[in-house]
């Protein structure tokens, strides 16, 4: 009889290494943070509130963290949303809109979220249904979404966009006990998602689909259907970032809110271990990517670097701590080393 060999088993890269290199690198900035600064790790209470650089990190690394959660869901499916700052705008315009429109506020919120529900559900339709490239089908929104929000200033006048609302600034700049709202937010959706993603079988199917669509479908998963699912919670959690940095500043700025968050939120989830060729979501991941790029942005104020300096030294810190997750990279290492040991 003729034998076989058996199969060849392929190991797939797990988690715990994929977030090593981000831990790694926010390591490294706390260490020069703590040389330049001895006080920056210093942690007080102000008005019945926590304070200090740790905190305003975690705190000013939310909404992008809650962005970059929607964008590693759609780059899990291979795809990309480059229209979530155009949707915080949209849901800033939307909020302030019918605020000055005499709504209560919660049904504000809930029209607000419904909006860049919607921006998903429109993302989604170009992607899954007419089946244009995400780039874009996203850039579409991308172009046109903050003159949307100018439009919707316009409705009311746009004079005085500026509101009040001691329920939506609270979600954004209040606190419970001692930890800011906003924070404890991004926790609630962070484990929202993450249910969603691995304790359902949605996870599965958008993982399936970003890894080969054509044998997801085979398999009998709704190869279209799950990519417009994708769409719409980035959508959903773009428009909850827009919610809080609509409400941190009390007034509706289209032109401005969220400027290159869609950026940032790429960065984040590739820092954190993604692949934009998809197939995988790394929720943590994502979160860890978006603190270490405001601990380096926090890093390089602090420091006392001119702020033109800024983009540049973010740009290389985060080229390095991709070059460090290569696999063709860490192979040449060892090889140099390999042969310098020889």
């Amino acid at each position: 009889m003729k034998s076989f060999s058996p199969p060849l088993k392929i190991s797939t890269p797990r988690a715990a290494p994929r977030l090593l290199w981000p831990l790694v690198a926010l390591a490294l900035i706390f260490a020069v943070d703590g040389i330049i600064s001895p006080h920056f790790f210093a942690i007080r209470i102000v008005e019945g509130r926590l304070f200090g650089n740790l905190v305003d990190i975690v705190y000013r690394a939310t909404p992008i963290a809650i962005v970059a959660l929607g964008m590693a869901i759609v780059i899990g499916t291979k795809g990309i949303d480059l229209s979530v700052g155009a949707i915080i705008a949209i849901v800033g315009a939307t909020l302030d809109w019918r605020i000055h429109m005499g709504d209560p506020h919660l049904l504000a919120l809930a029209i607000a979220l419904a909006a860049g529900v919607a921006c998903g559900l429109w993302n989604g339709l170009l992607v899954a249904v007419l089946d244009i490239q995400p780039i874009i089908a996203t850039l579409i929104l991308m172009v046109s979404g903050r003159g949307v929000g100018l439009m919707i200033n316009l409705i009311y006048g746009g004079s005085d966009p500026s509101f009040e609302s001691p329920l939506l600034q609270g979600l954004s700049t209040g606190h419970i006990g001692l930890i800011p709202t906003r924070i404890l937010v991004g926790i609630g959706l962070w484990i929202a998602l993450w249910a969603l993603v691995r304790r359902t079988a949605l996870g599965l199917f958008l993982e399936a689909v970003g890894a080969n669509p054509k044998a997801a479908e085979l398999a009998g998963v709704e190869a279209r259907a799950i990519k417009w699912a994708a769409y719409v919670i980035s959508g959903f959690m773009a428009a909850a970032a827009g919610v809080i940095l609509t409400a941190d500043t009390h007034t509706s700025d289209p032109v401005s809110i969220g400027l290159y968050s869609e950026l940032d939120a790429i960065l984040a989830v590739v820092i954190g271990g993604g692949s934009l060729n998809g197939g995988r979501i790394y929720l943590l991941g994502a979160v860890l990517g978006a603190v270490v790029i405001q601990a380096l942005t926090t890093s390089i104020l602090t420091s006392g670097l001119p702020p033109e300096y800024n983009l540049v030294v973010k740009a290389g810190v985060v080229l390095v701590v991709l070059l460090l997750q290569s696999a063709r990279t860490r192979a040449a290492v060892a090889r140099l080393a390999t042969g310098r040991k020889r």
